[in-house]
């Protein structure tokens, strides 16, 4: 079982990388979060295995970190919530998700793709009060990063530009906290609300 590459990134896929080690190439699917934060042509994952009965065809799933893949692996305890849904849900920092899930909150939970109010309920119902030690894992393995640093901007200033981009300039909950979380990404200089909302203007997308 593979639970580790690395190598070099030869072509890129609009769900995952081709990654080739050793001669050989290696489809890997990543969430949208982790291909964002993978710039560097020379990389190194974490690999989840997944192959069943009804999923012959093995799928290998990376992550930047073991704490990213641990985090994954807690979220797939949920029933109905597989391998390849839960990869697609998790299109922002884990450390979001996880205070959404500890502060039992359904609606910010159904902001993630795939994810309904049925499927929220049923991730809080079973990982609230497992998912606290993520909210400060995400920001520390974003810390040891060494070109990728998310500063440690606290809930209530991505709240109050989440507001203002959904109430002043009509963007949706969804799209609100993906391109708040692609700036903190991108941009590790950013420490106000002013900031933030200053870099998603730049980026010059419409809602």
């Amino acid at each position: 079982m593979i639970g580790y590459l690395e190598g070099k990134i030869i072509k890129y896929e609009s769900d995952g990388i081709l990654l080739l080690v050793n001669n050989v190439g290696y489809e890997v699917l990543l969430s949208a979060n982790t291909l964002n934060n993978i710039k560097d042509k020379d990389v190194k994952l974490y690999i989840y295995f997944h192959q069943t009965e009804k999923q012959p065809k093995p799928v290998l799933i990376g992550f930047e970190t073991q704490d990213e893949k641990e985090f994954f692996q807690l979220f797939i305890t949920v029933d109905a919530i597989g391998p390849l849904k839960a990869i697609k849900a998790l299109e922002i920092p884990n450390s979001h998700i996880a205070r959404a899930i500890e502060e039992k909150d359904v609606k910010f939970l159904t902001s993630l793709r795939g994810i309904g109010k049925r499927s929220a309920e049923k991730i809080i119902a079973a990982l609230n009060g497992k998912a606290g030690k993520f909210i400060l894992l995400d920001n520390e393995n974003v810390d040891s990063r060494s070109d990728h640093n998310t500063p440690n901007l606290s809930r209530v200033i991505e709240d109050q530009v989440a507001n203002v981009l959904k109430e002043q300039l009509g963007y949706s909950d969804k799209d609100s906290r993906i391109l708040i979380a692609e700036a903190l990404t991108k941009n590790k200089e950013i420490s106000t609300a002013e900031q933030l909302f200053d870099d998603v203007i730049k980026r010059g997308i419409k809602p």
